[in-house]
């Protein structure tokens, strides 16, 4: 007995050593790019003033843990309208900063940023956004009649196009999740926006339960920016799906007016958001 027993030890690791070749994956790089994440949100009920715009650079897949910062960069929005301009100043950590911003809703601002003998620029209009109208929750909105849901109800504006999208994040949560949804067939209507986790385990995803808190942000965007939006979303959702369409290299609205193949990645928006919080019973 103890024989066998031997012999199959021997006979397993012989097939487990022999399956330890080492492969070498073949990772395609490009060359670093500019990276901006400038959204200028403007909370209902603010000033709106203090705003920040992070840059840093595009990095290898396997390369997550080396600092991508942009330090040394000149940043500034100007109102197209008025042609005032704010400065973001350089705090030495990717992150250009200013207390001076004046928010003004349906006006066009211009981003411009110098960086390495290059000058990239995108504009974008301050977009309104619509006040939540109740807050609640139930077992029935949603996909699942069982799994607890947060529901946001609103009025739509008539006779407008309008674009919102929403951030979810239940806290503990390492990722929110995101939706964004056009007006086009609801315009003037009241909307119900119902937010539920759906449990799986192999996901680690459980379903809410009392005492739970998710973190909500609605913003009212532009159709531009919900095209990019959309399809970033998609592109993520669609990740896990061996059927799904290849994502592609999605450009966000920052022009290299210098050298327009070393395009940024990235978006400059301006929203106005609501933010607010819901405890589940």
């Amino acid at each position: 007995m103890t024989l066998r027993i031997l012999k199959r030890l021997v006979i397993l690791l012989l097939i487990v050593t022999s399956c330890t070749d080492v492969v070498d994956v073949e990772v395609p790089e490009a060359p670093p790019r500019l990276v901006v994440e400038a959204s200028i949100d403007w909370e209902k009920g603010t000033r709106g003033n203090a705003q920040s715009i992070r840059l840093s650079t595009s990095a290898p897949f396997f390369s997550n843990l080396e600092d991508t910062s942009v330090t040394g960069a000149s940043v500034r929005v100007t109102n197209t309208a008025t042609n005032e301009i704010f400065v973001f100043s350089d705090e030495g950590n990717g992150l250009y900063s200013t207390i001076t911003f004046d928010p003004v809703l349906n006006q066009t601002y211009r981003l411009d940023i110098d960086y390495q003998g290059e000058t990239y620029s995108a504009e974008e209009t301050m977009t309104s956004v619509v006040a939540i109208d109740a807050l609640s929750q139930s077992r029935e909105s949603g996909f699942d009649n069982e799994a607890l849901g947060v529901d946001i109800a609103f009025n739509d504006p008539p006779n407008e196009e309008n674009f919102y999208f929403f951030r979810f994040e239940e806290e503990g949560d390492l990722f929110p999740e995101l939706l964004a949804i056009p007006d086009e067939f609801t315009d003037g209507n009241r909307l119900d926006v119902f937010f539920e986790k759906e449990e799986d385990e192999d996901e680690g995803i459980e379903e809410f339960v009392a005492g739970d808190i998710v973190n909500i942000k609605f913003y009212g965007i532009s159709e531009q920016y919900f095209n990019y939006v959309d399809l970033l979303i998609e592109q993520f959702e669609g990740g896990g799906n061996p059927f799904g369409t290849v994502p592609a290299s999605l450009k966000g609205n920052c022009i290299n007016l210098t050298n327009p193949e070393n395009y940024a990645f990235g978006y400059f928006r301006l929203t106005e958001v609501v933010c607010t919080s819901y405890v589940f019973e």
